[in-house]
């Protein structure tokens, strides 16, 4: 009877020796996990884990790549736009050269298996929040086991969108240098539109292959032009995506803009000789030009931070009696501090070939 309690004292003790261990093998494993990751509220009110120090990220669409880039590029794991080839002159070979996975949103399925295995510590989307947004987080980051944030931004914020992402990436030096360019131009073509007041031109921005595609007033895409011009496009369902809202040359007629911006790759080098472009006042009077579009399109294609240079572009433009900057000299500093690229004249000149009106 005695041996018997004695081995049951002997066993509870192993038993309690062993829980003990397994607490103190838990909590350590706990405060390992606490001392190296970070729960982070992101734009959507999702809480992330994330580790403390971030060196491996993924842009989760083309909007998020160009912003991102601009910040370090050395820290990308791949690609979620390709480049175009535009962007040799501008974008170094070993940027060009990392894998492509695709795109969360845009008609381009995303690899998330591929995307998984070059091991990010983070995926990051910016924009404009959808309605499903949150949800396809979520469901992002349960396929890939990365974890998914998400960064609103605007025109106006792109500011304060930097220094969210020096926060997360702990590049907050990097990240306030680029900040302080965005507000520094912001302001000073808000102030330059104060002056313009009522006096706007009434213009249309034109994309796609026919010119029959337009950029609807108060769409996402459209939020620079609506800042600098009267937008003409007004229907009733604004898209906020890349070809923007599809309409009629008859519609274009009505409108009747006074100046005309056509995307890269639209028809603006034919519509000199088109009897119907011919009709409108912007083009009769030859007030008609094509954006800039190397390695991104200036005005917002997609609708990221080099929005920037069409804002110091279109502005001067427009309204060349309010603009006391020297545009070349803007753009310069912009490619230099955004790309690390030095324009030469003859890169200078090719780019802004069909930027000024004749």
């Amino acid at each position: 009877m005695k041996s018997r309690k004695l081995l049951l004292c002997f066993v509870c003790v192993i038993l309690a020796g062993f829980l003990l261990s397994c607490t103190k093998k838990s909590s350590a494993k706990e405060a390992i996990t606490s001392a190296e990751s970070r729960i982070y509220v992101d734009d959507v009110g999702r809480q992330v884990e994330l580790p403390k120090k971030i060196t491996r990220i993924i842009p989760a669409g083309p909007l998020a790549q160009i912003i991102l880039y601009s910040i370090d590029p050395d820290m990308f794991t791949g690609l979620t736009n390709k480049w175009s080839d535009s962007a040799k002159e501008f974008i170094p070979q070993k940027y060009r050269d990392l894998p492509y996975f695709g795109q969360l949103y845009g008609g381009v399925s995303l690899n998330v298996e591929e995307l998984a295995f070059s091991e990010p510590d983070c995926i990051i989307d910016i924009g404009e929040i959808k309605k499903t947004t949150l949800e396809d987080l979520d469901t992002l980051q349960k396929q890939t086991g990365i974890p998914s944030v998400y960064v609103v931004t605007s025109l106006q914020d792109m500011g304060k969108t930097y220094r969210v992402l020096g926060e997360l990436l702990g590049k907050q030096e990097r990240c306030e240098e680029l900040a302080q360019f965005c507000e520094t131009t912001y302001q000073r073509t808000m102030e330059i539109m104060e002056k313009v007041g009522d006096q706007k031109v009434r213009s249309l921005f034109v994309v796609g292959e026919q010119g029959l595609n337009v950029l609807a007033k108060n769409s996402y895409h459209a939020e620079l032009i609506d800042m600098l011009t009267d937008n003409v496009a007004v229907v009733d369902n604004p898209l906020s995506k890349g070809l923007g809202n599809e309409v009629t040359m008859e519609q274009i007629a009505l409108w009747n803009p006074d100046f005309v911006i056509f995307d890269a790759g639209s028809i603006y080098r034919d519509v000199a000789k088109m009897a119907s472009w011919n009709e409108i006042a912007g083009i009769a009077a030859g007030r008609y030009l094509e954006v800039p579009s190397a390695p991104h399109n200036w005005m917002g294609m997609p609708p990221s931070v080099q929005r920037f240079l069409g804002m110091i572009w279109i502005t001067a433009v427009l309204y060349p009696d309010y603009c006391d900057y020297d545009v070349q000299e803007e753009i310069c500093k912009y490619y230099k501090l955004f790309y690390g690229c030095e324009l030469t004249e003859s890169q200078y000149a090719s780019l802004t070939e069909f930027a000024f009106c004749q």
